[in-house]
């Protein structure tokens, strides 16, 4: 539509046909040859790529409007705006698809995640330069008309290209001045990314909540299934709720990638809520999560939307780890004061440690020389003591598929009594005629506390301190608020503090990009080399692309998003159409040199020949970026390509040629 307005509809059709619909289709093709399946990643990598996939298309249309306004022959402007573009362009390309190798190369969860995103963005994109070269220009000769009149200055004579030449003679004659409040623009805007609220991954638009339940540890899991039912008739009666899904003792079935189901425990339960709305997600959890508090005052419970993209089931996440047999004790006490910062912190909604709460245990002490007078050893007091509460398997009962195991155990009330009466529990032997009672046995009976659970990271003891920040709190403001009273916890020789949770799996996420930085960087380095034969264009190109950080930083701070990892890869994306552009119009000027234009006529008429095609593709990728707008995933990405490429514009057209013109020294003519 952006080109249509702005270089007529017959141009929108030629561009909208060979730089779109037909590129698509080739690389649905592809895609179904290469086994690379449409999905969320790939989808995403297609509409990011129609924008720069009619940037080929846009600057051979216009070459060819261009060169009939000057009078050249039909069949030799289509030939000359093709061919003399072609390899300009096929660099430029290259280079813009580099820009997502690393992703493509990166072993961390994110690159396996996200890695399809290179694959689709190269297919597309080189198939746009084919077809650019051979499908574009016969459309150009099919269906464009001959110009009214053939004057060869007629092509940028209007008002709008005379302003832009006159904004571009004030830049380049004040190149100092110009540069210097660019470098101040600079310095504002990485100043004000500070303000830039920071998060990994965003939450998915699932019309679906989790419920994660977790009573004292130590609960029967009959106790955790009888609660069970009171909360799922209170979700059920919330009109926004359309169905509930109970899981009772651990985690459903992975029927989602991004989440983890949660490993076998007794006291613990998930529900998993579906709603009827987008918008009844944050109703149901507004309203259920006062009710589980004055309901459930012991239980730990988890009111949380689903993520969407690589994610950690605890954003905030600080491990405490010892020696092997490091002490518990030791371990529970830096948890304890690790807790204790996180409760007094604003930004805190829940905070846990991951050994959860020691429970009792009875322990008899085994009398061995009674013991031997009754036949009894200490396998015998722990089998009796089994069956009488837990219960011993017996065998297996086979269901068609399932083998269901035979319990052998004392009934309830038996059990109950048991507990009560300890003392007098009968201990029974395959050695002994008779079963005697435990107290004959045993000297003592002592109730001591035990860890349940004991969590172990690199073979070492480790006690993980787990956080959710509150609702509108990334998790970076939570752990800067948290972080010097975390490192000022005293901690015994032999022990240390390490960070996961999102902290760790973004750093690592993004350490994952380094290993293909580099060699996507020297194929840029390299093409742009190869394509001027001189250094000092590579050196302008690469000048230009941290301002762009200027638009990218207003887009983020005016629109409140959240500067993630998938912004990461537009940042990186941004630079790659940046250079594309940079490409395009050195290429002008260096092709005005050879055709004996003074060098500061050159650059000036080189950027008003490229300022149609550059806006076009500018306009394009922007108005192509608007879907993704609507999807969280995508949200950052797209607001750091639109506003970045939008400012991205002005320095391709304007401080490219100030900076060329200081490089070469280049004077303006009085």
């Amino acid at each position: 539509m952006a080109v249509a307005v702005s270089m007529g509809v017959r141009v929108g059709i030629i561009i909208g046909f060979s730089g779109l619909v037909v590129v698509i289709l080739g690389t649905f093709i592809v895609m179904k040859i290469a086994g690379i399946d449409l999905q969320r990643v790939s989808l995403g990598a297609l509409i990011i790529s129609m924008g720069m996939m009619v940037d080929n298309a846009i600057v051979v249309v216009d070459g060819f409007v261009v060169k009939l306004k000057q009078g050249i022959d039909r069949k030799q402007a289509a030939i000359e705006a093709a061919s003399t573009p072609s390899w300009p362009l096929l660099g430029a390309t290259v280079i813009a698809c580099m820009a997502f190798y690393p992703i493509y190369t990166s072993t961390a969860s994110t690159g396996e995640y996200a890695g399809s995103l290179f694959v689709v963005v190269f297919i597309s994109l080189i198939f746009s330069w084919v077809l650019s070269q051979t499908v574009t220009p016969l459309m150009c000769m099919l269906m464009l008309p001959d110009p009214e009149t053939t004057d060869e200055n007629a092509a940028y004579s209007g008002g709008f290209y005379q302003r832009f030449r006159k904004l571009l003679a004030f830049s380049i004659k004040n190149r100092v001045p110009f540069m210097g409040a660019m470098l101040v623009l600079l310095v504002l805007s990485v100043v004000g990314f500070r303000y830039v609220p920071v998060l990994f991954f965003p939450e998915s638009s699932r019309l679906q909540i989790m419920v994660d339940y977790w009573e004292p540890e130590g609960t029967r899991i009959e106790q955790v299934s009888e609660h069970l039912y009171d909360i799922e008739d209170k979700l059920q009666s919330f009109s926004q709720v359309d169905s509930v899904s109970t899981f009772i003792g651990q985690g459903p079935p992975r029927f989602y990638l991004p989440v983890n189901p949660e490993s076998p425990h007794a006291s613990y339960a998930q529900l998993v809520v579906n709603t009827k709305t987008l918008e009844d997600v944050d109703t149901v959890i507004t309203e259920i999560s006062p009710w589980f508090k004055e309901n459930y005052p012991d239980a730990f419970i988890r009111v949380r939307k689903y993520p969407v993209g690589s994610f950690n089931d605890w954003k905030f996440e600080a491990r405490f780890s010892g020696p092997a047999e490091a002490d518990p004790e030791i371990l529970r006490d830096l948890a304890k004061q690790s807790l204790a910062v996180l409760e007094n912190s604003p930004y805190t909604l829940e905070a846990r440690s991951n050994w959860r709460q020691r429970v009792k245990k009875i322990v008899p002490e085994y009398d061995q020389a009674r013991g031997r007078w009754s036949n009894i050893s200490r396998s015998d007091v722990a089998n009796s003591s089994k069956r009488a509460f837990d219960g011993v398997n017996v065998g297996q009962f086979r269901q068609n598929d399932d083998l269901i195991p035979i319990v052998l155990r004392h009934q309830e009330s038996e059990r109950k009594n048991a507990a009560a009466n300890l003392e007098i529990l009968q201990v029974l032997s395959p050695n002994a005629l008779d079963a005697v009672p435990l107290a004959q046995v045993t000297k003592s009976l002592n109730v001591e506390w035990e860890d349940p659970i004991i969590w172990r990271y690199d073979r070492r003891r480790a006690i993980t301190v787990q956080a959710s920040p509150k609702v509108g709190v990334t998790t970076p403001t939570l752990r800067d608020s948290v972080l010097a009273e975390f490192n000022a916890i005293k901690l015994p020789p032999g022990y240390q503090l390490d960070w996961g949770g999102e902290y760790d799996t973004s750093t690592e996420s993004q350490n994952g990009l380094k290993p293909g930085m580099v060699p996507a960087l020297v194929i840029m380095v390299f093409i742009i080399i190869v394509l001027f034969n001189a250094y000092r264009p590579a050196l302008i190109i690469f000048m230009v692309i941290p301002f762009a950080l200027i638009g990218i930083t207003v887009g983020l701070l005016g629109t409140g998003t959240p500067f993630g990892f998938m912004a990461v890869l537009g940042a990186m994306s941004l630079a790659g159409m940046m250079i594309k552009n940079a490409i395009v119009l050195l290429d002008q000027v260096s092709i005005n040199l050879e055709e004996g234009m003074q060098a500061y006529d050159a650059v000036v008429e080189a950027a008003v020949g490229r300022l149609n095609p550059v806006i076009n593709a500018a306009a394009t990728t922007v108005f192509g970026m608007a879907p993704l707008l609507q999807d969280g995933f995508w949200l950052s990405m797209a607001v750091t390509i639109m506003f970045g490429l939008a400012f991205g514009t002005v320095l391709t057209m304007v401080v490219i040629p100030v900076l060329y013109a200081m490089f070469y020294k280049i004077k303006v003519p009085s």
